[in-house]
């Protein structure tokens, strides 16, 4: 939807730029101007996110309160009918648990960084606290903890607070232990620690005696490719005096290597506690303790399947020895852990984290899970969605070339690959029902065929690579296989796809080798020697030693090691190939994959850091792009590097990014080779200069963007986050199009797009409910984008300031004199008007907008002024104006004149979804503005009929009061008559609503208002009826108006 004669302008300004940037050297822009663009957020909440834990309000229990795993901390009031994110801008995104004050339901506790060692895991700052039932929060402290898993308040003294870190993931040391606060959060002390390898898992209180607590440690480490989820260091302690002094407990409990353990307390009889020990195959098992802890029994070998995954447990408050276990499949015990059923989970998602009991009714439970939060409220035999919490968390996103609207893809972190569209022609968005399923299971990238839309490559986790025909839904399977006598292909989590720029039918897909297909995916041929560095993951120290195959789940659930996990091709050259793997190599082939080069030394970047993400330059084909990541060897530094020499050389360019913001992915803008975007593990951020600065995107929340795509049809930047689903930057060019220049001027105008014209639909009832989820459309029309460089203010507003200013400087402030005060009351607000005017220069509509300094964004809804309240300070729209072209230009009012401050841009605006010629369109139009002419009119001569029976009225009255003895029978026949005028117009007001429809003629006002409702919303011609009724009005107008004159003369 583009002015082809500003695009073609606007590529000759760049290409002038460039070869001017690139005499003078990078330099540095630097501005705020852009911080807060506008990014809408689509969702959708049709599949939800990995829940860590849910707390209702004990002082009222439609409260909830909701931690997610990537996805921000979210509250409702209304028992999930509306959700609000109450911790979006801090400094994680990552939520272990949250518990609230039993003494001060406002009170509530925060641990960042969820409580599981999965691949995706997030890690977190520390303890936060919020005194206003989460309106604001305070950091309290243990900032190197990472990964909270519980935190226990006193329930005799709220000041005394216990905290369970488990302490970082990918390295040693950090805040790992059981701390306590004792004075609220302000100091902590360490009360149990083991070693710096070893954290606490979980921490429970005796409800009876709260001396007597119990905590578990847990000795794990995470690293790419490679896991050990257990060692020697796991075990149960206990303490009896507030955690002051522990005893590890032992008898009855396994030794040797110990995975993570979940910890209970009967809710009936504290003196039996339950243990869920992961441990080796003959220690393993159910532990259950009748004294205190003091001696344990096994009671089953009952082992989650993963367990850096779950290992939690949940005793039922209305039934003794019933415990649930959340798992991939959730199960229960009724026998005190003797033998375990799985629990019915008909129509609800697996991979359970958290359970919620209601303590008044046993037929009530929830689950919450890695597909969000299901309640049951007949002992699990049906299942509720929430449905309307968006907190997908997505690892790619692809999109497509669909007109009019491009649709939106994103593989999700257990929750499939779906697509939907980027916006509607809907008036309530994108609804949950306009996104549809690709492939199941854990999701990753969607490819669309640039030239047929309607063909899709999808893909699950490991490579399961589907090609799906989305006109009939048909799916075929079309991963690569190794040949006969081949060793298995090292398929990453995420293995990258790439359709060639060059030929749609062609695909390059990765796993420790790159494939080529020419036949889209029917045949593939290898076209390189692995690529990575092929070692032997066992063989590497974790922890400080070489663990056995025996140790405790290592490496389940884990990606191979050497594995391609990045990949491009350059749309300048075919066949310049570009890879990066997951052991911190950079592979480029210049001839289609014949011959390779290996780069390996980055300035900066560890050695073996993940290749996050590679790009070939758009303008110049010796430029590369790289982003590395190490965070999973504890290194949170963003890597982000840039060749321009083909290799030879390599600079970094990650600058200014914060140094604990580590780098998915990069995108370079396709117009200016110096505009790049990057998406981070806590935001978004751009570049105007080529990586030597870069801003941050405000509007989007503390979370990961995991992968961008630019639509360069639409100039849209769309991001996937890992946790709040899709954002877009709708039309970012006015960041492409800033130049130092613009800050001098008064005001600049940014280029304006053409756009659609259509009828919005509204396909559903409005009553649909508060739970019925929708994302935003961008408003309906066309975006217009605008620089002020100055704040245009009233005299008024100039007086304030310069008082404020003399009183903030200790300055004596003058008192204003009469003259300026009257000044100051006499004067008309000044305006900032957006000007739109058509192809023969008159002017269709003026907006009022944002009159302050600084970039800002409005929207033209395609409407004309209408002339019912064309006096009134705020004009309400009138009818579309019909296809064509128009202009748009800056004005400013003050001093009672208008001044035009830019010059005029112009644009077309395109018809579409409507059946109706041009000649139709103008038809129409004419005919709305008469017809709002002639409503106009109708509404004028009732106000002024009102008013003469409103005359005539005093002059009755004024007869009654004053004369002795009055004749008003004349004065009662001309009320008489301007009524029966009226009543022509208005219709018959003392008739109830029954009347009016069974035989009582249709007034003037009727009539008009029935056919405004018609045609408001119309690109139709007005039918023979709309021509008949106004006809019939304005002759009745006419009539009404001459007997009126006549009257009143």
């Amino acid at each position: 939807m583009k002015n082809s004669n500003l695009i073609f302008t606007l590529i000759l300004s760049f290409l002038v730029f460039d070869i001017s940037a690139q005499k003078k050297g990078s330099q540095i822009i630097q501005t705020s101007l852009f911080d807060n663009i506008p990014v809408r957020n689509i969702g959708p909440a049709k599949v939800s996110g990995r829940i860590t834990k849910v707390i209702k309000d004990y002082s009222n229990t439609s409260t909830w309160y909701v931690t997610t795993a990537s996805g921000n901390v979210w509250k409702t009031e209304n028992s999930g009918t509306t959700w609000i994110p109450i911790f979006e801008h801090y400094g994680s995104y990552s939520i272990g648990t949250i518990t609230m004050d039993p003494k001060n339901p406002k009170v509530l506790w925060l641990g960042t960084g969820e409580n599981n060692s999965q691949r995706s895991v997030g890690f977190g700052d520390g303890i936060y606290k919020s005194v206003d039932a989460g309106n604001t929060w305070t950091h309290m402290g243990l900032k190197t903890s990472e990964h909270i898993a519980k935190i226990i308040i006193d329930p005799k003294n709220s000041d005394n607070i216990y905290v369970a870190s488990q302490g970082p993931l990918w390295r040693s040391g950090g805040q790992r232990g059981l701390y306590n606060s004792k004075d609220g959060g302000k100091t902590w002390q360490r009360i149990l620690h083991v070693t710096d390898d070893t954290g606490i898992s979980d921490v429970v209180m005796d409800h009876n005696d709260n001396d007597i607590m119990y905590a578990s440690t847990y000795q794990r480490r995470r690293h790419f490719g490679i896991l050990v989820a257990g060692g020697p260091e796991g075990g149960i302690f206990k303490s009896v005096d507030r955690g002051k002094t522990w005893k590890k407990l032992e008898n009855g409990l396994p030794g040797g290597d110990i995975g993570r353990i979940g910890l209970a307390i009967s809710p009936q009889k504290s003196n039996v506690v339950y243990a869920l020990i992961t441990a080796k195959e003959k220690t393993k098992g159910f532990y259950r303790s009748d004294d205190y802890g003091e001696t344990w029994k096994k009671m089953s070998d009952y082992q989650v399947v993963d367990s850096q995954y779950y290992v939690e447990i949940f005793p039922d408050p209305h039934q003794f020895d019933k415990v649930y276990s959340v798992d991939m499949r959730s199960y229960v015990t009724e026998d005190g852990g003797k033998t375990f059923e799985r629990i019915p989970e008909n129509k609800k998602h697996v991979d359970s984290h958290d359970v919620l009991f209601d303590p008044n009714d046993p037929d009530y439970i929830m689950i919450s899970c890695d597909g969000g939060i299901y309640e049951s409220f007949d002992r699990m035999k049906t299942w509720r969605f929430i449905d309307n919490l968006p907190i997908i968390q997505l690892y790619r996103v692809g999109i497509d070339n669909e007109k009019p609207f491009y649709n939106v893809y994103g593989g999700t972190q257990d929750n499939d690959s779906f697509g939907g569209p980027s916006r509607t022609k809907n008036r309530t968005g994108i609804r949950n029902s306009d996104w549809f399923v690709t492939t199941g299971g854990d999701g990753f990238q969607v490819r669309v065929d640039p030239t047929d839309p309607n063909i899709l490559y999808t893909m699950s986790q490991y490579a399961g690579i589907m090609r799906y025909d989305k006109s009939n839904g048909e799916k075929i399977g079309i991963q690569p296989q190794p040949e006969e006598g081949e060793a298995a292909l090292r398929w990453n989590w995420d293995a990258p796809l790439v359709i060639s720029p060059h030929n749609s039918d062609r695909l390059y897909f990765a796993a420790n080798f790159l494939f080529q297909s020419d036949d889209n995916g029917d045949s593939w041929k290898k076209i390189s020697p692995d690529l990575t560095r092929n070692e032997d993951r066992n063989k590497m120290e974790v922890m400080g030693k070489v663990w056995s195959v025996d140790a405790i789940f290592k490496n389940v659930f884990t990606s191979p090691l050497g594995t391609i996990v990045a990949l491009d091709e350059s749309k300048l050259q075919q066949g310049l190939l570009v890879v990066g793997t997951d052991d911190g190599l950079v592979r480029i082939s210049r001839d289609n994959g014949n011959m390779w080069e290996i780069h390996q030394n980055f300035p900066g970047v560890p050695r073996k850091a993940y290749v996050t993400d590679v790009i070939t330059s758009k303008h110049d084909v010796n430029t590369i792009y790289v982003s590395f990541n190490y965070h999973k060897y504890g290194d949170f530094k963003p890597y982000l590097v840039v060749t321009k020499d083909g290799g030879k050389t390599w600079k970094s360019i990650s600058s200014n990014i914060p140094e604990n913001n580590f780098v998915w992915t990069v995108v370079e803008d396709h117009i200016n080779p110096n505009l790049l975007f990057v998406g981070t593990e806590f935001g978004m951020y751009f570049s105007m200069d080529a990586g030597s600065s870069w801003r941050k995107f405000k509007k989007v929340p503390t979370i990961p963007i995991r992968d961008l795509e630019i639509h360069e049809g639409e100039d849209d930047l769309v991001a996937a986050s890992f946790g709040r689903g899709f954002y877009i930057v709708d039309d970012y060019s006015p960041i492409r199009e800033y130049s130092r220049q613009i800050d001098q001027k008064i005001a600049h105008m940014f280029s304006v797009k053409s756009t659609y014209q259509y009828v919005v639909a509204a396909p559903e009832k409005t009553a649909t409910g508060h739970n019925f989820f929708t994302s935003p459309n961008p408003p309906y029309g066309i975006k217009l984008s605008y620089y002020l460089g100055n704040s245009l203010l009233s005299k008024f507003e100039e007086r304030q300031n310069d008082e404020s200013n003399k009183f903030n400087r200790g300055e004596t402030i003058d008192y204003p004199s009469a003259k300026k005060l009257e000044d100051e009351a006499k004067e008309k607000t000044p305006k900032i008007y957006l000007t739109i005017s058509d192809s023969q220069g008159n002017v269709v509509r003026r907006i009022s907008t944002n009159k302050n300094r600084g970039y800002h964004e409005k929207y033209w809804d395609l409407r004309t002024y209408s002339q019912r309240n064309v006096d009134d300070e705020n004009n309400y729209s009138g009818p579309l104006v019909p296809p064509g072209k128009y202009s748009v230009h800056i004005e400013k009012f003050e001093d009672d004149k208008l001044e035009k401050l830019t010059e005029a841009y112009s644009f077309d605006i395109i018809q579409i979804g409507s059946k109706s010629s041009q000649e139709d369109r103008e038809k129409l139009y004419d005919f709305q503005l008469n017809f709002d002419e002639l409503v106009t009119l109708v509404n004028e001569l009732v106000d002024e009929i009102d008013d003469a029976i409103e005359e005539v009225d005093g002059e009755i009255n004024k007869s009654i009061n004053t004369s002795p003895e009055s004749n008003l029978s004349s004065l009662n026949k001309k009320r008489g008559d301007i009524m029966d005028l009226k009543m022509i117009l208005t219709g018959t007001r003392s008739l109830n609503y029954a009347d009016v429809f069974s035989g009582s003629p249709p007034s003037v006002q009727r009539r008009l208002g029935n056919m405004g409702w018609e045609l408001y919303n119309t690109t139709s011609k007005p039918t023979k009826t709309h021509e008949m009724t106004y006809k019939i009005s304005k002759e009745k107008y006419e009539e009404v108006l001459r007997s009126f004159r006549e009257i009143m003369n």
